[in-house]
């Protein structure tokens, strides 16, 4: 009996299953062809019974509908638009709502959570820093602390990726999270209960004086809040004497270019140009200085790199192109598309090509590419290694039929793609040997040092009161470099020979002295140190000396 009823039964949700789609690919049909679409950009679509877009929905449903085994209706018409914009442009891109929240954070310089720099050390969270008057500070964490417990789920000794960890920790401002905590030396488990706030993001590392007279900033993207950073450091800088000014965009990415143009308007006159741009759908829409900036008349030199991108190239163009700025290193990355975000109902986004970038001169940012074909775009800075324009500038081809002018002096750039710098500094492949680079690879180095950070916080924040007093006294002790060589061993990484291990512990040892005054300061602190053997601000440092002759 219950066999017949099982039967029966099944039979007749088939059947009903079969009615609901009937009636769902009816409804979409009559829908489709009654109604325009409207998209939350305000972009209207009316679909005539040829109209591509009419096929494509029409496939999805039929997909849905009919295919033999169950479908992710989301994950197919993500695919779907993954798909369209792909055979589009490299930089055409769709956002889930995750993806798309991190990268407005990124953009907007700041995000909402309890305010901690952390590592994962022996599978717990150690505290490294904790943000100035930020809610973990004012509830009494403190560097060296562990992180156990998050809201009553244990987080320590069980793996949980670092991702997962992050999502637990931060959350929207005003929301509470309770902390289980344990610190060295003391008895148990502390608990916190910490109240999230926004927490900054700053895109300007670094703004020290590097030498008298002479400033230095970082910048390591370009956000909503990048602008007002930078004339916060270059404020302190002019306070401190600066007459010239190197501004460090290598590995800078981009970001806004609003951001980019109020940079570039502080070193520029009234009426200089410093970007412009149009599409297809896009009138030509020109960016000018006003006139009003702080640095129009300190000396500027501007490092980039193969990873100097998009709005940094924008910054670069602008200087070089109104003769205002000294460009210095190698040819950046070349970006010069212009998207548009366009955000959907459910919080994904759209990011679609709209304009091409072009600099002052009518140079055009952006290099060549083949449609549909991302791969052989992200072989570019590969390819410009095995050509050898990353090492010698002989083996540099500029197209001859891409010849424009600066603005005030008249000299000859090349257009091509990217920002052809005006001094060129070649890529040092030796400067770390391959024994170093292994000993990375293999992830040798940073878990001995931040064992011994761990270990040595109290000592070293007792014994080195001011960063000056550190970065001239502290010497790299010989126990922590032994440590990763002997971490190498056991994962057979060996030097070839004693030349060789010389030059890795000099290398090395200067890497770990920056790191350790990022931890017990700030990256400000870290730059201070890496920059020694930064080798494109060593011949910045040094065309400055023969100009000021």
């Amino acid at each position: 009996m219950s066999k017949t009823i099982t039967a029966k039964t099944r039979k007749s949700l088939t059947a009903l299953l079969t009615i609901r789609r009937a009636v769902r690919l009816f409804l979409f049909l009559f829908l489709l062809t009654s109604f325009p679409l409207t998209s939350s950009a305000q972009i209207t679509f009316r679909l005539d019974k040829n109209a591509p877009l009419r096929k494509l929905q029409f496939a999805e449903t039929v997909i849905n509908s009919l295919y033999v085994d169950t479908v992710n209706e989301n994950q197919l018409v993500e695919n779907a638009i993954r798909g369209m914009l792909k055979s589009l442009d490299p930089h055409s891109s769709y956002s889930t709502p995750e993806e798309a929240k991190e990268m407005h954070e990124s953009l907007a310089g700041d995000f909402e959570g309890i305010g901690v720099q952390f590592n994962i050390l022996n599978d717990t969270l150690v505290v490294v820093q904790t943000t100035l008057n930020g809610p973990s500070e004012k509830v009494g964490i403190l560097p060296g602390d562990r992180i156990v417990n998050v809201d009553g789920t244990v987080i320590a000794g069980v793996k949980k990726p670092r991702t997962d960890i992050v999502k637990m920790l931060r959350g929207k401002k005003g929301t509470k999270v309770r902390l289980g905590v344990i610190r060295p030396g003391a008895h148990g488990m502390l608990k916190f209960t910490v109240c999230r706030d926004v927490i900054p993001v700053h895109s300007v590392e670094s703004a020290y004086m590097i030498a008298p007279g002479i400033g230095y900033v970082h910048m390591s993207s370009f956000g909503e809040k990048t602008h007002q950073e930078f004339m916060n450091g270059v404020d302190s800088l002019l306070r401190s004497g600066m007459k010239t000014l190197v501004l460090d965009l290598q590995g800078n990415g981009g970001g806004l270019m609003t951001s980019a143009v109020a940079i570039a308007n502080e070193f520029l006159d009234d009426g200089d140009t410093i970007v412009y741009m149009y599409g297809r759908t896009v009138p030509m829409t020109v960016y000018k200085a006003h006139g009003n900036g702080h640095l129009r008349d300190i000396k500027t030199y501007v490092l980039v790199d193969e990873y100097t991108a998009s709005a940094a190239e924008i910054v670069s163009g602008a200087l070089q192109d109104n003769d205002r700025g000294v460009i210095i290193g190698r040819r950046t990355f070349a970006k010069g598309l212009v998207q548009r975000p366009v955000d959907m109902l459910d919080g994904s986004m759209m990011r679609i090509t709209i304009a091409h970038y072009y600099t002052p001169s009518g140079r055009c940012i952006q290099k060549p590419y083949k449609k549909g074909d991302p791969d052989d775009y992200a072989r570019d800075i590969e390819n410009r290694l095995k050509h050898g324009e990353l090492t010698s500038v002989d083996s540099i081809h500029l197209d001859k039929n891409a010849k424009y002018y600066t603005r005030r002096l008249h000299r000859v750039v090349y257009g091509g793609g990217g920002i052809m710098p005006d001094v060129f500094v070649p890529l040092d492949t030796t400067h770390f040997s391959p024994y170093y680079r292994k000993l990375i690879a293999n992830n040798a180095i940073m878990q001995r040092l931040l064992e011994y950070i761990d270990g040595n916080r109290k000592q070293l924040t007792k014994r080195y009161k001011t960063f000056a007093d550190f970065n001239r006294n502290f010497t790299v002790p010989t126990a922590l470099t032994d440590s990763i060589f002997a971490d190498g061993r056991r994962k057979k990484v060996e030097p070839k020979d004693k030349e060789e291990l010389a030059e890795t512990v000099a290398e090395l040892s200067l890497q770990l002295k920056a790191l350790i005054a990022r931890d017990l300061w700030s990256l400000n602190e870290y730059y201070q140190i890496y920059n020694k053997e930064n080798m494109t601000l060593r011949k910045a440092l040094q065309v400055i000396a023969e100009r000021d002759k």
